[in-house]
């Protein structure tokens, strides 16, 4: 069994409180959530307007499979938010 966690770091320069933050990362749960098998939570930047660091989190016996999926969050990331992706990173144990 792989356990594969993406942190991604997101960078929202449209956002100029905290609510507005959080119902575009609130859109972006929702979108992923529905799509893929993976749990996810905000992991840091709680209190900063325009940052944001979320946590993906699956597991599967293929570690391609994983890395797959957390490429296609990516990318619906990507299309999604009016901003940018500025760090992410995949780990496995």
């Amino acid at each position: 069994m792989v356990i594969g966690l993406l942190e991604i770091e997101i960078y929202l320069p449209y956002a100029h409180s905290l609510k507005e933050k959080r119902k575009t990362l609130n859109k972006i749960k929702d979108k992923i959530q529905k799509r893929y098998n993976v749990a996810l939570a905000e992991i840091d930047f709680l209190d900063k307007w325009q940052r944001s660091r979320i946590g993906f989190v699956t597991l599967n016996n293929n570690k391609n499979l994983i890395i797959s999926i957390f490429n296609k969050i990516l990318s619906d990331i990507d299309l999604a938010i009016e901003g940018e992706v500025t760090f992410h990173q995949i780990h496995f144990w």
